[in-house]
Formats: structure tokens, sequence, C-alpha cells
């Protein structure tokens, strides 16, 4: 799936390692395989980049948000991926699955998220636009070049699919929601300082590229993405308890779990009753 849309992609202007081989035979490993391109460059698993000075920072974001609008304005079906996924109906099927995963891996009662069951599916946008959405796009999955403050390539495509754009980006902007000393996010730091932009200065630059007016229901977006991570995080509880997860960090990831679907719970919360 991953040599699929990194090849499709390798002649857009989407930044992405050319890939060389594909393998299907597990006689070879024992498993399928596939060969790509080696980048040289930087990784900041750290939002934070330490050691880069604020201008080069804001200039990496910058390019991180220029790189998803190109991203979600390709034509996937003239690069053969119309059947990369289901068009239309994404929200709802995604929260349908995640709630799925969240109750397969319950292991304590959290009210919000018993709140973000209810209220995310009766409160989904008619924007049910389609576009390509890489699944955890994010800063650490890419590569920036080694000297300059621009992508080299974008990684990690196992969740790629067909979907919704903004969930893309409400991932993408997560952050801004998260405090930086308990989710290593950005709440609680002088982001100006460090050369990041605002969250609404963010949005508008993407809007900007994208050619939208702005974003109507964008507490609905940041809620739904907050609640996917709760439930990713609470499937890695899941296997911490059940002893399979084999993470060194599995269990303060496992963690999260409450506080993430407090903070989905407390963006939507003012809207509730209006």
């Amino acid at each position: 799936r991953e040599y699929r849309i990194i090849s499709a992609l390798a002649d857009t202007d989407v930044p992405v390692p050319r890939t060389y081989a594909l393998c299907q035979d597990d006689a070879v490993i024992g498993t399928w395989f596939y060969i790509m391109e080696y980048l040289p460059g930087r990784i900041f698993a750290d939002p934070l980049m330490p050691g880069v000075a604020p201008r080069e920072r804001a200039a990496i974001v910058d390019a991180m948000n220029d790189v998803l609008a190109r991203f979600h304005q390709v034509d996937f079906d003239a690069l053969g991926l119309a059947d990369f996924g289901r068009p239309g109906n994404y929200f709802m099927r995604q929260i349908s699955r995640w709630t799925k995963q969240y109750r397969a891996s319950e292991t304590a009662h959290i009210a919000e998220m018993e709140r973000l069951i209810e209220w995310l599916p009766e409160n989904i946008p008619g924007d049910d636009v389609t576009t390509l959405v890489h699944g955890d796009y994010r800063l650490g999955n890419m590569i920036i070049h080694p000297t300059e403050p621009r992508v080299s390539a974008v990684l990690d495509w196992e969740l790629a699919t067909l979907g919704h754009p903004l969930a893309d980006l409400a991932y993408n902007c997560s952050l801004y929601r998260m405090p930086h000393d308990s989710l290593q996010g950005l709440v609680g730091l002088d982001l100006q300082a460090l050369g990041y932009p605002s969250e609404q200065e963010y949005v508008a630059a993407y809007c900007r590229r994208t050619g939208r007016e702005g974003i109507p229901h964008w507490e609905f977006y940041l809620s739904f993405s907050l609640f996917r991570l709760a439930a990713i995080c609470q499937g890695i509880m899941g296997r911490f308890l059940d002893g399979t997860a084999n993470h060194p960090e599995a269990e303060e990831r496992g963690l999260r779990a409450p506080k993430l679907a407090k903070i989905g719970w407390e963006v939507v919360a003012p809207l509730v009753g209006r």
C-alpha cells in the first residue's frame, strides 16, 4: 500500500522518496517488502526542533503546511488511485471504526470519551469532499533537507487513503491544543519566540494555499482528531495490560488516552446546547 502511493506521487510536487522495487514473494525474506531511495536529512521527533533557530523553525513549519496543501490538491484519479479508499462519508466511517477499536481495548471509564462518541456522529459537517489523506501527517514523519528549511520527503504512508483533507489538517494542528509538559504539544510555550505561527495563522496559510475562504466547524475536525488519538492510545494501553505491547513507552502512551479525550471534549463543549 505504501509502495503504491509513494510510486504514484513520484512525478507530482509532493516530495517522496523514489521507489525501486516491490517484492511480493514471501520466500525471499519471509514477508513482502519494497526498496526505496535513501535521502539524507533531518528528522525531528520533537516539534520544538532543538538546535534550530527561530527563523529556520518558522520556515520548516511553513514548508510542512505548503506540502500538505499541495498533497490535498493532487488529482488522485489521474494517478490511478481512485480505488485507494472509499470516497465520501469519511468521518462517519472513521468515528465508527475508532469507537469499535476503543471499545475493544477499553480498560476504564473515560467520561469525555463517552461524550465524544455520542456528540461526534451527530455533528459531522456537510462539507463531504474527498482527497488523498496521509493519516499521520506530522513533522516527525518527514525528512527535512540537511541544510535548508524544506521538506525533502514525507514518510510513513501506511495509513494513507481517500478521505477528508481537514482530518489531516486538524491532526497536524492537534499540537496547538496539547500541553507541552504532559503531551509534548505547544500549549504553554512562547510560540512567537520559537518561530511557530499561531494555530489561526497556520490554518489561514493552508486555506490560502488551497483556495478556502475559511473552515467552518473547525472545532469538529479538531475534536475528531483528538478522539482518534485517544482511541489509538487506549489501544496501546490495552496491549500493554495484556502483555502484547513491545514499545518501551507503551504504558506512558496508553496513559495519554484520558488526557486527549478531555482536551477533545473541551474543544466542543462550548458548542453543546447552542
